[in-house]
């Protein structure tokens, strides 16, 4: 168990609500350490091993706490007994990881229990000669008194596999919360001291004060279809709630431009006028998709400089319509899964697209979109390293590819993969946007809104995440996964619990009395306030912002 700073302690104990602390919190404090460069040597282990720095020392020959060899597929590869793991357990993994015989792999950690198989616990894009960092976690849904952590080659290879540094913590759920809670109070608040005189600079203690937050910094929104348009109940349920929109089908190139030369933007001229009108921040979705099965079909027979002109045309044709109006764009929509652009006129045109674009629109952030990122790492399209290798690659060709978009489309979320993948891409310093956030249909609509809610707390509490927009564009005969309203926009239980965190993540009303130095101090969340101060028969009014910083905002109202 990780050591707990005195002062770290004494803050948590300040700053989180009493419901979600118990008198002294003993448990460990949630690190956040990643790497994503390939090292010389392993690095020491997270917590200092955790669990497994109480197991017996290893064989001979074996890297610590490597216990055995495990067969599959008739290969012995490294593997990692662990005993008496407990159901619901939120567990942390990390280890260090270097191959032989292979010049770069993706190696997949599997867990195994007596019911089981976890099938991607984590994962790690190797490379020969040097260590790499591999972070992820589980939770289990039955106990088990013996499991098993092995690692192979992702696609199978018979390779030479070698683990140091591993580390598994537990967390209770109630010790995840507090750590989310404490990052939340970090992270997503500030100390507020209002000081209150009159004009001659005396202080007027007793002065009553009442403060209200007008706006939030934090952007929360989701998905608008073209059904909001003339629906007054949907776009009044819709503005009560979000401070950011995406279009959901409007802006994509078979919905503006049907049929070659045919550009329309009526719709979405008109969705965009409803943003404008409730000052709502909206995120272009998108430029181009990579899935041919979304690409417009008098697209898919061009080829050359037809298909070059046709991409030109679209890039300038969008972006003189919307410059400055979208605060993101997503460039190339699910590139790693998705290559058609690049088949046709080569590895260079997603080079191009973002150039391109910047060219056009300078200030709107440039991202990168793809599913499977955070839901699963069994994916080797879009592992957390196959993201950051993409990346890279634009970075070094010059492109400032200023945004990491992860789409977020759950069936049973893993909250410590999500966050140790979170992590990983915390490195590249760019921001990161939760973009499309929902939870499968096959999930019943109360366990949605469960998931939904780990997966909400997760990005909110990440200090690493700057947005986060759900995918649950309204339509009459059903949303694209999950619904937050039925048709009358009565709320589902995901409806509920969206509106429980948005209320949980506001300061709303504060109300109090300046001291005898004539102030009054409160924690806010970051965003725009009003403050009205009533001394006697006198009352002033005002605002002030609360962006991000750790010092504590002072603000003087004078009567």
């Amino acid at each position: 168990m990780q050591d707990i700073p005195f002062y770290v302690l004494i803050l948590s104990l300040l700053l989180i609500p009493t419901s979600l602390v118990s008198p002294l919190y003993d448990g460990p404090l949630y690190d956040f350490t990643a790497y994503t460069e390939c090292k010389e040597k392993p690095g020491e282990p997270l917590y200092g091993g955790g669990v497994l720095k109480s197991q017996q020392r290893s064989p001979p020959g074996l890297q610590d706490n490597i216990a055995s060899s495990y067969v599959v597929n008739n290969t012995y590869v490294p593997s990692l007994l662990l005993y008496n793991l407990t159901q619901g357990t939120i567990y942390t993994f990390s280890a260090w990881v270097r191959i032989k015989g292979s010049s770069s792999d993706m190696i997949r950690a599997t867990l195994e229990t007596e019911k089981e198989t976890y099938d991607c616990i984590g994962t790690v894009s190797a490379k020969l000669g040097c260590w790499s960092f591999l972070k992820g976690g589980f939770v289990l849904t039955s106990p088990s008194n013996l499991s098993i952590i092995f690692f192979q080659n992702a696609d199978g290879k018979d390779i030479n596999i070698e683990v140091a540094s591993p580390s598994l913590q537990p967390f209770t759920n109630q010790q995840w919360r507090i750590n989310q809670q404490y990052m939340i109070n970090t992270k997503r608040k500030r100390a507020v001291t209002v000081h209150v005189s009159d004009s001659n600079g005396r202080r007027l203690q007793g002065a009553s004060i009442c403060i209200e937050q007008i706006s939030k910094e934090f952007p929360f929104g989701s998905a608008i279809a073209k059904t909001i348009l003339g629906n007054l109940p949907y776009q009044n349920w819709f503005a009560k709630r979000f401070n950011a929109a995406v279009f959901e089908n409007e802006l994509k190139w078979y919905a503006t431009e049907p049929d070659e030369g045919r550009v329309n933007y009526t719709i979405s001229d008109q969705m965009l006028q409803f943003v404008r009108t409730n000052n709502i921040v909206a995120r272009g979705h998108n430029i181009f998709w990579e899935d041919p099965k979304y690409t417009p079909p008098w697209v898919l027979n061009l080829t050359g400089i037809q298909l070059q002109s046709a991409v030109n045309s679209r890039i300038h044709s969008l972006m003189s319509q919307y410059k400055d109006e979208f605060i993101h764009w997503d460039v190339s929509n699910e590139m790693l899964h998705f290559d058609f652009y690049e088949q046709r006129l080569g590895s260079d045109a997603t080079l191009h697209f973002f150039e391109t674009a910047h060219e056009s629109d300078p200030l709107s952030t440039l991202f990168m979109n793809d599913f499977n990122v955070v839901e699963t790492c069994s994916d080797v399209n879009s592992t957390v390293d196959a993201y950051i290798s993409r990346v890279r690659e634009l970075q070094r060709n010059g492109i400032f590819m200023d945004g990491i978009g992860l789409e977020g489309h759950f069936t049973v979320p893993n909250p410590p993969l999500i966050r140790a993948i979170l992590d990983k891409l915390a490195t590249l310093g760019l921001p990161i946007w939760l973009t499309e956030v929902d939870i499968s249909k096959t999930i019943d609509r109360d366990s949605q809104a469960k998931y939904l809610e780990e997966v909400l707390r997760e990005g909110f509490s990440h200090p690493s995440v700057n947005g986060i927009m759900l995918w649950t564009a309204y339509h009459p005969n059903g949303c694209y996964q999950m619904c937050l309203t039925d048709n009358n926009f009565n709320n589902l239980p995901a409806g509920d619990m969206v509106d429980k965190v948005l209320q949980e993540w506001q300061t709303g009303r504060v109300e109090g009395v300046a001291d005898v130095h004539g102030s009054y101090s409160f924690y806010g969340f970051l965003g725009e306030y009003s403050i009205t101060v009533n001394y006697g028969n006198r009352t002033t009014h005002s605002t002030f912002s609360l962006s991000p910083a750790k010092e504590t905002r002072h603000f003087t109202i004078t009567l």
